[in-house]
């Protein structure tokens, strides 16, 4: 759907010499990082805004200081005792792509962003990083675990909600909440079937298909004041849960929601890492970013290929396939795009040059929203259009090494 405006070098980062253990350095609880990312196209600034402490531990308990992707941005934890990385986490954001519009030439804004980390056990050092193409903004502060000011969430007034699939080992596996958004209570009963919907056609698509018992995956029943989905651009404006809307950044199918910390307040005690908000809305739309959710509109034209799509996104950190105008790059011949799955040939070492060799796949001109200067794997591909019926093997491939990365 919108392109994510996501730019730099692909993936891995900070091997450690020896493999941590989790127990050394982390409770089994959850550190909700929020922090508001302001600025403008010139210059941008990291912010504070409130921490909190939830229950339980969701995310990897291993590789702790690697990333699979390098993301847009990273959240980089070290510990005040020893000055060692013990955590690290990868992320996308609005803020940033909001940015590379033309509003951020001449204004500036404030965008609400939270992150989960595990709970650390003694004082550390937390460093947040924006990158555009280069290191664009940065901000390091401490955190004392018993800071009596760490707001405590989810121990009580816990959201409803039901399991969909447990997965094999709920220790090793990827917990993912499909979120209610303009349903009312009375419509809840759909909004399960809407879940249920999408985990099918998700588990439509290799590696997915192979790999479902991996995934852990539950529904946050969190009912709307009134049913439907914002459209500014007709002058609806709905009291929603998520207060979601279309036309993000004046882009008609762009379905996004601003408010991030109500989103993490709705899901505050249960098991959650991903998140796919469904909007019960009627219309073609959605929206995917890296490591913080995807959203579409569950009753809209083809519903089931956009959510499998936009999961691409949010999830696997998939680059979009498809030209979309060539006036306003966002991909350059001597940066190498992060997403797996496309390459401007700078660094093309470590993604699908196995399946080059193998005469499996090619280099293909023309994706991320360019028709020159970035190469795909295939004609076609789940992220390229609604009417490709699979992920092609380059985003496979992607797909089952993020899956292996967390849950092996």
């Amino acid at each position: 759907m919108r392109k994510l405006f996501i730019f730099s070098v692909l993936t891995i980062a900070c091997l450690s010499a020896s493999a941590q253990r989790f127990e050394d350095y982390f409770e089994d609880r959850t550190l909700r990082l929020d922090y508001t990312f302001s600025g403008d196209a010139q210059h941008q600034q990291i912010y504070v805004d409130e921490l909190i402490s939830m229950p339980r531990w969701y995310g990897k308990r291993q590789r702790l200081n690697e990333v699979p992707l390098k993301g847009n941005g990273q959240i980089i934890v070290t510990s005040k005792a020893d000055g060692e990385v013990i955590y690290r986490h990868s992320f996308s954001s609005l803020f940033q792509e909001w940015i590379s519009t033309a509003e951020s030439k001449h204004t500036q804004k404030s965008f609400e962003n939270v992150f989960l980390v595990p709970y650390p056990k003694q004082p550390v050092d937390i460093t947040v990083e924006l990158y555009h193409n280069k290191v664009n903004a940065k901000m390091t502060h401490a955190v004392d675990p018993k800071d009596i000011l760490i707001r405590k969430a989810g121990e009580r007034l816990v959201t409803p909600y039901v399991t969909l699939q447990q997965a094999a080992d709920t220790s090793r596996c990827i917990h993912v909440a499909y979120v209610a958004e303009g349903y009312q209570q009375h419509e809840m009963g759909t909004f399960l079937e809407d879940c249920k919907i999408a985990m099918e056609a998700l588990f439509q698509h290799e590696p997915f298909r192979q790999m479902q018992d991996r995934f852990n995956m539950i529904a946050v029943m969190s009912p709307s004041a009134e049913s439907g989905v914002s459209e500014p651009g007709k002058g609806i404006w709905k009291s929603t849960a998520l207060g979601a809307h279309f036309d993000t950044f004046y882009s008609e199918r762009y379905l996004t929601t601003l408010h991030l910390k109500k989103m993490n307040d709705i899901l505050a005690g249960t098991p959650y890492e991903h998140i796919i908000v469904l909007a019960n809305g009627e219309r073609y739309g959605g929206g995917g970013v890296y490591n913080s959710y995807t959203l579409t509109d569950a009753h809209g034209p083809s519903f089931r290929p956009v959510v499998v799509h936009e999961f691409g996104h949010s999830f696997g950190g998939l680059g979009d396939e498809y030209p979309y105008g060539d006036d306003d790059p966002m991909y350059f011949p001597d940066t190498e795009p992060w997403e797996p799955n496309l390459t401007t040939k700078h660094d093309f070492n470590g993604k699908w040059e196995n399946l080059v060799k193998a005469e499996k796949a090619g280099l293909i001109e023309g994706g991320g929203y360019l028709t020159k200067g970035v190469w795909r794997g295939f004609e076609n591909c789940r992220m390229r259009t609604n009417e490709e019926p699979e992920f092609c093997l380059v985003c496979q491939q992607a797909l089952k090494r993020l899956i292996d990365f967390y849950t092996r």
